[in-house]
């Protein structure tokens, strides 16, 4: 992983055999990130999304293997009690136009992954809403 920065923008390339979310995570306590936008285009062959289930409170992880092209891949860079916390959603495809995707829990890189993290000067907390059961933007 590379990363360098202008500004408030940081162009990031992440390597083969990296993890999407830990080399984000690394990035963001390098940089002292609280807050930021994330996008991100690329190349994985092992990933997990899920898509969550509102009646049930659950998420349902989708595991994919084999050469898929990162077609979107977006989200946010906030805290949670005060500590780093990515919400980040990735859709991929395959050699047949096919795209998966949800909320990104794992992306193994097979090629290369070229992120690109907006830093916003701030800091959102994030809270665990009981009655919807994800953790959401605490903006009062």
């Amino acid at each position: 992983m590379q990363y360098k920065r202008f500004g408030d923008t940081i162009l990031a390339r992440f390597d083969k055999g990296e993890e999407i979310l830990e080399q984000l995570q690394k990035v963001a306590e390098a940089e002292g990130i609280l807050l930021a936008e994330i996008s991100a285009l690329g190349a994985v062959n092992d990933f997990t999304v899920g898509v969550y289930n509102t009646a049930e409170k659950k998420y349902y992880a989708n595991h994919f293997e084999g050469a898929f092209e990162i077609v979107s891949l977006t989200g946010t860079v906030s805290t949670m009690n005060g500590a780093y916390y990515a919400h980040l959603h990735m859709s991929a495809g395959n050699d047949k136009g096919e795209v998966f995707g949800g909320h990104l829990n794992r992306a193994l890189i097979s090629a290369t992954c070229e992120m690109v993290i907006r830093v916003i000067d701030g800091q959102i907390d994030r809270y665990h809403d009981e009655e919807i059961g994800l953790n959401l933007f605490k903006l009062d």
